[in-house]
């Protein structure tokens, strides 16, 4: 038996088409008697009694793989592609989530002792007698404290409680040395606050265009230590964290979707960053989340909700959807197979696909919640209130309206630009674009500046994107240098200053966009000796454009042999833009390397193809 040719196996499998010589000839009887071979290749055996009948062509042969890509489109065209499995949601079921959110408060002392609160300092370095439940150690509120857990609570649109108590929350851990937490059980300092999650927040599409969610308080409490694991199973404990001031931001059980859920948690996130309540973030531990999980069946509104279970200590914002469904197909599998759901604690590690038990969810009468009888009560003044109100700073949502309005970047980029380092990237964002706006203004010569969005967009994909990609695999084995932001938006690394030139010179069409990120790069690295216009003067990177005249002799040379595509632009009905696209990539790679503007090629090949569509 021969061995079939490739350009024969390539027609077979790419055309349907099938050789008449050999092994491969069958004869028309042949055909007829073995159907399961004219079921499976149908096109081949049509075409083959056509041959051996002598009977007029037929419609010429589609390959198998236009047929493919055709049928791709129409599936895709009509809804009918492969569907992307909903992890918000399960047919016959309604998910309910309440969450607790902890998060560390911007003081420089501890709640009720004046130690400093310390996070990088060598362990139990910062630890007062209290800290650690001394014997006749008693505690002292610091009033310092409450200021940022007022601003934390009036960006919540919290009611600021004039007067609140202290009680006492009994356990024992080994993190917590006097056997109980101090916190606001029965009288928090702030309740009956609001959030509202709009769709550019990113919450789950069955939210719709928003969803207001109720925060039932707002309460002062104290930390417990930090527990180091060792390799051995021991435990070793840090009391520098003991007593650190948190607020707990408890919200009503209202949510239904994973994603908004953990849209929700980021968004309080930045809002305690705005107003400068929180020490840091999830990433460093400044904040952790508790989600309340349960399911119930649909269908029924009067069915009570199911019963709960905690998942504790959640420290990324991915972490909180994960766990979430993880945990409601969870209890969901169990309901199904008849079981029931345990009220309990449970825990969950980043990359895990099942929560886990911890222990058995304590009742409040097992904590046995007491006033607190060492501590007066808490007593805030009006005048205070309202002097923190107007001064808070901007809402994210404005700051959002504004960044999207007039600097005109995307919902997505400008979420992204709040969310960044803490909010110090935005900052960043703000002084590169000044920068960029002095010399645009110092260079204008009398002309009108450009529109405010033609660059801030740039300044906003700079900070955001090309930055980013800094720190990223693309950047090879320097990717580990992290990129250092002050809160006023300064960076160690790339100075705003000289991103602003980089900009003017990129925006001003005087380099190139390969050379303004090799010189980000370098900048990033350290590699360049002098400042970014001295580098582009000594290293003579100006961008040296062609002129009308050396373009339109590049167009005629890419344009020969072309004369399909040119065709196709000419004629076309809707503009291919891809074909166009086409003829400026070949013009690039073919032209003087570092000479060509895209937007000018694009420009002078419209102006090409239009003249020839009013000669046609």
């Amino acid at each position: 038996m021969r061995r079939t040719a490739t350009a024969e196996l390539g027609r077979y499998l790419l055309q349907g088409r099938l050789s008449t010589r050999g092994c491969l000839k069958i004869s028309q009887r042949a055909v007829c008697r073995q159907s399961s071979l004219r079921t499976s290749l149908a096109g081949a055996s049509r075409s083959l009694q056509t041959a051996s009948t002598s009977q007029p062509a037929g419609p010429p042969i589609v390959p198998l793989r236009k047929q493919w890509r055709d049928e791709a489109k129409q599936a895709k065209k009509h809804g009918k592609g492969k569907a992307k499995k909903d992890s918000q949601t399960v047919d016959g079921w309604e998910l309910t989530v309440g969450i607790e959110v902890h998060a560390q408060l911007n003081t420089s002392k501890k709640l009720f002792s004046p130690a400093v609160t310390s996070f990088n300092d060598d362990p139990n370095s910062h630890v007062a007698l209290f800290d650690v439940a001394m014997p006749g150690s008693q505690p002292l509120f610091q009033n310092e404290v409450l200021i940022p857990a007022l601003r934390a609570a009036l960006a919540l649109n919290c009611d600021i409680q004039k007067t609140s108590r202290f009680d006492r929350k009994h356990y024992f851990w080994w993190d917590q040395p006097s056997g109980y937490q101090i916190t606001q059980y029965y009288e928090s300092f702030a309740k009956n606050g609001q959030i509202t999650l709009l769709a550019r927040d990113g919450i789950a599409p069955q939210d719709g265009d928003s969803v207001t969610i109720g925060i039932q308080k707002v309460q002062l409490e104290q930390d417990t230590a930090k527990t180091l694991a060792q390799s051995d199973d021991t435990q070793l404990l840090d009391f520098n964290r003991v007593g650190v001031p948190l607020i707990e931001i408890i919200t009503e059980p209202q949510m239904h979707y994973p994603r908004t859920a953990a849209v929700l948690v980021r968004k309080i996130q930045m809002l305690l960053n705005t107003v400068d309540a929180c020490v840091s973030g999830m990433e460093t531990g400044g904040l952790r989340a508790d989600v309340n999980v349960s399911v119930r069946r649909q269908g029924d509104p009067n069915t009570p909700l199911g019963t709960r279970t905690e998942i504790k200590n959640l420290s990324t914002i991915k972490a909180v959807e994960d766990a979430i469904i993880a945990e409601r197909d969870r209890q969901i599998r169990e309901l199904e197979a008849g079981g029931t759901i345990a009220g309990e604690t449970r825990g969950w590690a980043v990359g895990s696909t099942e929560t886990r038990r911890l222990r058995g969810k304590e009742g409040e009468v097992d904590y046995r919640y007491m006033p607190d009888p060492d501590l007066a009560p808490v007593v805030i003044g009006e005048d205070l209130v309202q002097h923190l109100r107007q001064t808070l700073a901007v809402s994210p949502d404005m700051e959002l309206d504004k960044l999207i309005a007039e600097f005109g970047l995307t919902a997505k980029d400008a979420v992204s630009l709040l969310n960044l380092d803490n909010g110090a990237r935005v900052q960043y964002f703000y002084r590169v674009l000044n920068g960029l706006e002095t010399m645009l203004q110092a260079n204008a010569g009398g002309e009108e500046m450009p529109v405010l969005k033609s660059y801030a967009g740039v300044v906003g994909n700079w900070t955001i994107h090309e930055l980013g990609r800094l720190t990223t695999s693309k950047a090879g084995p320097f990717s580990q240098v992290e990129l250092d932001f002050t809160p006023g938006g300064e960076c160690a690394q790339v100075p705003d200053a000289e991103l602003s030139q980089l900009l003017y010179q990129l925006y001003t069409k005087r380099i190139t966009g390969k050379v303004a990120k090799e010189l980000l790069m370098g900048l990033y690295l350290g590699d360049l000796d002098a400042g970014i216009l001295e580098t582009i003067e000594s290293r003579d990177l100006w961008f040296q454009e062609l002129s009308t005249e050396e373009y339109n002799v590049q167009i005629d040379t890419v344009l020969e042999g072309e004369e399909r595509v040119l065709h196709e632009l000419v004629k076309a009905d809707v503009f291919p833009q891809r074909k166009l696209m086409f003829l400026i990539g070949k013009m690039i790679r073919s032209g003087p390397t570092e000479r060509i503007d895209p937007a000018t090629a694009e420009q002078l090949l419209r102006t090409r193809i239009a003249e020839l569509r009013a000669g046609a």
